[in-house]
């Protein structure tokens, strides 16, 4: 690939023409990153149709429609006796059918009556609406007829954040391929062209089947994305067994594991004194330890991980906890000290928040070597850290760490062990091919006293009953977690609104917390927080998605998940796992819509019928399907651009197969780990 493609691959989307630094930044928190690579790997989702119609009586409520109207009169809106009135244009299509177009944003009602003058032809696109009259509110297109081919006919729809409509979507997509169509002119590599040939049709797309798993263009870029994961583990594995990353075996200076098991509260199941047992024999060999421990949600893995520190710290090396959230690692730090402090082990947390004084002292403790075990967040790799003997690093919910990231962490030490912690059970059959470089042990028993959680669905009409048998549980001292897929409601969907919900049960309880993805990190952990703590008031927490992992409240007992039916079956597991963390009885309720599918049905039925967290991955994998809302994301797992775990599962097998023996990478597979951004392309 030429160097001046790789260039702009690289280029921040703030140098694409109309975007600037203010909606790259909300680019960044939709794509996960900003430049152009990033872009091009964020694929629509499915696509609208739009055909033209001249009869609006032809229409069905709800249906997208693009129809020429005649503007009639215009009826400025406004706020009368507190209630807003939204502005209406009154139009009639071409057989004389009175059409309503509504506005309710008054702050830009001069805007919409200039693009609609009375008198005047206009092609207008939107979503029909039935109520005594036709209604389109908010059209998504307003065009003169002269420029009615602006109106696509098929549109795209992308994954969207706020303030991110979809005009703004294909404006920089069709910048992005025209400066493309320019670059690739000359290339030689014909894979390159052919690549870049699958994304263009997946951006452009011409029916819903360009966009499916099974799609010829979507296949070619999930194999790809496989051949550059897989590649990257193969050179992962063949660098770890080079005599040069050998590692001496350190001594056994002090006597810290007695202490440990000693003060232990309780006794290690089975399945955590074999992983125990796995890992010790790893570290006694010279070839570093990688290893991922998989455990169902409450199994025990953090004091699996724990045991492994606290041998670390019997040679008198350090080891690094990596949590994923400021919150995740200050509980992680809470739990462990209390062991540490009494089997004397200097043990400290950093984070971002860290400044100043506090953090300068931290990190001379580190250097020092006199702390033994620190818990953190991506500070623990920061360029002013430095470790005296970085033996062990511990990666909690990796998923959520990319290799490079991993990396960055392990080159603070000489070769040290890597411990991968994973609370979403991966499927027998998949986690060798997606884990090929890492040795995997499996905890699949729970602490003795673990009461299994009680699971039932209930349908959307009877949430008000819900709430008034939740109003006696909250007043014997229950905490409940409430979990809404949608921030916001909108036109286009039925789904209930985190902020919607939260204003409803407001009126039914007297301290109710909210967290989601779009609030700013540091409220969103003090509200978090303040939930978990035991002496606060607040009772009940309506969140998203973003309570699924890191956070620890052992009083709550309750779960309520509301459109459960669009949620995958391990998002779902995930979720319920928030509960049941202590020795009380404890309780998730599926709430389902109106609309549900026979398919949606069962997939709650599963979670019904058990709370093994590795059959219900294999379930959710057999089961799942393409087109769910929120059920293509498969929780704890690596979060593939193109690859659909239940539809691609022989092209793992292919894209190991070619990794396997992988001895000199080729360019091609080099510009591949590079696109896919796998962290180790650099050193190929």
């Amino acid at each position: 690939m030429k160097k001046e493609l790789f260039d702009f691959l690289n280029t921040d989307l703030q140098f694409i023409k109309g975007v600037g630094p203010v909606l790259a930044a909300r680019f960044d928190d939709v794509l996960g990153g900003r430049r152009v690579l990033d872009f091009l790997l964020h694929i629509p989702s499915y696509i609208r149709a739009r055909g033209i119609t001249e009869d609006i009586s032809s229409a069905e409520p709800g249906e997208m429609v693009t129809i020429p109207l005649l503007v009639k009169s215009h009826k400025s809106g406004g706020v009368f006796r507190g209630h807003r009135r939204p502005t209406q244009i009154v139009c009639a299509d071409k057989v004389g059918n009175s059409v309503t177009i509504q506005f309710f944003n008054i702050n830009f009602l001069d805007y919409w009556l200039k693009k609609l003058p009375i008198g005047q032809w206009r092609m207008i696109s939107g979503k029909l609406e039935r109520g005594s009259r036709p209604t389109i509110n908010h059209p998504d297109f307003i065009e003169d007829l002269n420029n009615a081919d602006k109106i696509p006919a098929i549109q795209a729809i992308y994954p969207a954040g706020e303030g991110l409509t979809q005009k703004t979507f294909a404006n920089v997509r069709d910048q992005i391929f025209n400066i493309l169509s320019e670059k690739i002119i000359g290339e030689e590599d014909l894979n390159v062209c052919e690549f870049f040939d699958a994304l263009r049709h997946v951006h452009y797309p011409e029916s819903a089947e360009d966009l499916s798993a099974g799609s010829v263009y979507v296949v070619k870029l999930a194999y790809w994305e496989l051949l550059a994961h897989q590649t990257a583990i193969a050179i992962s594995r063949r660098n770890r067994k080079d005599i040069r990353n050998r590692r001496i075996v350190r001594p056994k200076k002090y006597d810290f594991l007695n202490k440990f098991y000693s003060v232990l509260p309780f006794s290690m199941t089975g399945a955590q004194q074999h992983t125990i047992n796995e890992i010790f024999e790893d570290m006694d060999r010279d070839i570093p330890m990688m290893r991922l421990v998989q455990g169902d949600v409450g199994s025990g893995k953090t004091i699996v991980a724990l045991a492994a520190a606290v041998k670390m710290a019997e040679s008198g090396a350090q080891t690094a906890l990596l949590a994923p959230t400021d919150t995740l690692a200050q509980q992680h730090y809470i739990k462990i000290k209390q062991l540490c402090d009494k089997i004397g082990i200097i043990c400290d947390v950093l984070t971002g928040r860290d400044k100043g004084l506090g953090r300068r002292e931290k990190l001379i403790s580190l250097r020092s070597g006199r702390t033994k075990i620190i818990v953190g967040t991506h500070a623990l790799f920061s360029e002013d850290v430095d470790y005296k003997d970085l033996g062990l690093v511990i990666v909690d919910e990796q998923h959520r760490f990319g290799v490079s990231q991993r990396e960055a962490l392990r080159s603070k030490g000489k070769n040290p062990d890597l411990l991968s912690l994973s609370a979403t059970p991966i499927p027998r059959t998949l986690s060798m091919t997606i884990y090929g470089d890492m040795d995997v042990s499996i905890i699949n028993e729970k602490p003795a006293g673990r009461l299994p959680i009680k699971t039932t669905k209930l349908p959307i009409g009877r949430i008000n009953e819900l709430v008034s048998r939740l109003r006696l549980q909250v007043d014997a001292g229950a905490k409940v977690f409430w979990v809404c897929p949608l921030v916001e409601e909108t036109e286009a969907s039925d789904l209930t609104a985190v902020q919607s919900r939260y204003d409803d049960l407001k009126k039914f309880f007297s301290s109710v917390g909210l967290v989601h993805g779009q609030m700013d990190k540091k409220q969103r952990d003090k509200v978090m927080a303040e939930f978990a703590d035991d002496d606060s008031d607040m009772k009940i927490l309506v969140a998203t998605t973003v309570i699924e992992v890191g956070i620890d409240v052992p009083r709550a007992t309750i779960i309520v998940i509301e459109n459960a039916e669009r949620f995958g079956l391990a998002a779902l597991h995930q979720l319920r796992g928030r509960v049941g963390r202590g020795n009380l009885q404890s309780y998730c309720i599926l709430i389902y819509g109106n609309n549900i599918t026979e398919e949606g049905l069962k997939r709650l039925d599963v979670l019904t019928q058990t709370d093994d967290g590795f059959a219900i991955a294999e379930q959710d994998l057999m089961m799942r399907g393409t087109g769910e809302l929120l059920g293509t994301r498969q929780s704890g797992w690596i979060n593939y651009h193109f690859v659909d775990y239940s539809r691609h599962r022989d092209l793992f097998k292919l894209a190991a197969s070619a990794a396997r023996d992988i001895l000199d990478v080729d360019d091609w597979t080099r510009d591949l780990m590079f696109i896919f951004d796998r962290g180790v392309w650099i050193n190929a």
